[in-house]
Parts: C-alpha cells; structure tokens; sequence
C-alpha cells in the first residue's frame, strides 16, 4: 500500500504532490515547486523524475498525456488523500510544538 512507503513526505514529495493538483509537466512541476515555496524548495530533473516514477507505480499520479519526450501528469484521488494527509499530520506537528516553542 503506497500509504506505508510514502509514510511520511520530504518537503520535495509534498510540493510535488502539491504541483500536481493540476495537470503539469516536468519543468512546469519544477517551476510550481519553487513559486509555492518562494523558492525555498528546489527540485532538479534527477530527483524529480525518480519521484515521478515511484509515484506513477503507486498510482498516487498519473501521465494525463506524452508529447515527444514531454509528459504531463496529475494526481489521482489516491494521491489526493495522502496529501491531506500529510497536510494534517503537519498541522499537528506545528501545533503541538507552538506549546513549547511559543512564549
């Protein structure tokens, strides 16, 4: 189950997953990542195209559509569903940490 091997995403596997709430290609998914986390986050091609891969073979994404060499995709409801999931776990990270790091 995909759950189990992606129990928790790194900052690139989520912005990714995050891109592709609307359909993209590579470089359009390298682009999104960088302009939603105000450039705090980088994905080069190497990284990318191993989480796309890994991701396409979990069904969490799907290719939407191959021009060339350019392919797009998009996630899919089982991606859709760990993605709030990880946005949740992250929310509760975040708070119960504001009780001890807030004054």
């Amino acid at each position: 189950m995909a759950r189990e091997q992606f129990q928790n995403l790194t900052e690139p596997m989520y912005y990714i997953l995050l891109a592709l709430t609307r359909e993209c290609c590579g470089v359009d998914i390298m682009d999104m990542v960088s302009q939603i986390s105000h450039g705090r986050v980088k994905v080069g091609p190497g990284t990318l195209y191993t989480l796309l891969a890994k991701f396409e073979l979990a069904k969490i994404i799907k290719q939407t559509k191959v021009e060339g060499r350019k392919r797009s995709y998009i996630i899919t409801e089982k991606g859709m569903e760990l993605l709030r999931d990880e946005y949740e776990r992250l929310l509760t990270l975040a708070t119960e940490g504001k009780t001890f790091l807030e004054d």
